[in-house]
Parts: structure tokens; sequence; C-alpha cells
């Protein structure tokens, strides 16, 4: 991948941390550190699902990991745009929150959340089919 920026979404984390097939198409569309964007919300879903799911020190190392790349908190820009998308597209918080981070930092954003289909300046790939949309 390029230079572009890209918020990954925690659904992609977890196709990608899973390792089955879709997990392993997804790799090749995960950014570089320096243009991967994690806002502290993934942070936060990504460590309670690790937490069911892994080990500690495992769930440590891909927490460690998401801290190499540009971790943005929210503040009161995000908050606000996040406000805004959830009342125009109708999406959960947490949801608004992570597209309103893409959104403010013009990236994209990378997910497996069929909640984003549709949704300007999102790369979908859905969990049943493994199909890609570039919106």
């Amino acid at each position: 991948m390029g230079a572009a920026l890209r918020v990954v979404d925690t659904s992609a984390w977890i196709e990608w941390l899973v390792g089955g097939a879709l997990g392993r198409t997804l790799e090749a569309e995960l950014p570089d550190k320096p243009q991967c964007i994690v806002p502290t919300i993934v942070q936060l879903e990504l460590r309670k699902w690790l937490s069911r799911e892994l080990a500690e020190d495992q769930a440590d190392q891909v927490i460690a990991y998401t801290q190499k790349c540009r971790v943005l908190p929210l503040d009161t820009a995000i908050a606000l745009l996040a406000a805004d998308l959830h009342r125009q597209y109708k999406l959960a918080t947490a949801d608004a929150i992570v597209y309103a981070t893409a959104r403010q930092q013009d990236a994209e954003l990378l997910t497996c959340d069929a909640h984003f289909d549709g949704l300007p300046d999102v790369v979908l790939f859905g969990k049943k089919d493994q199909s890609t949309t570039r919106i």
C-alpha cells in the first residue's frame, strides 16, 4: 500500500488476528505503521476482545503493536463530528467515533463491518463472501 492514511477498524484487526482467509486478504491491505491510524476506541474494543480470546501477554503484545501506529484519542472535534455522522448515517456511537476519526484525518477506513457499507472513503471486506467494496 502507498502512503495513504488508513484507519483500521476493530473488525479488520480481529479478522487479521484470527488469521483465516479474510485475515490473510486483509494483511495486504494493512498500512505501514506510520500510515496506520488507531482511534483509542478501537484499542478499547480490541482489548475487550483480546482479553476474551488470548492470554494476557499476547493481548499486551497486540496493544503494544497498535501503539506503534498513530494513536488518536477522542477529542472534542472528533466527538462533534461523530455526533453528526451518527445522526447522518445512523451509526452506533463507537462506529461513529471510528468513522469520524477517519474523516477528520482525511483517511480511508478499512473495515469488515457492514454498518459502514456505502459510506464514502470506506474499504469494506465483507465477512461472508470476502468481497471488497471501495467507495
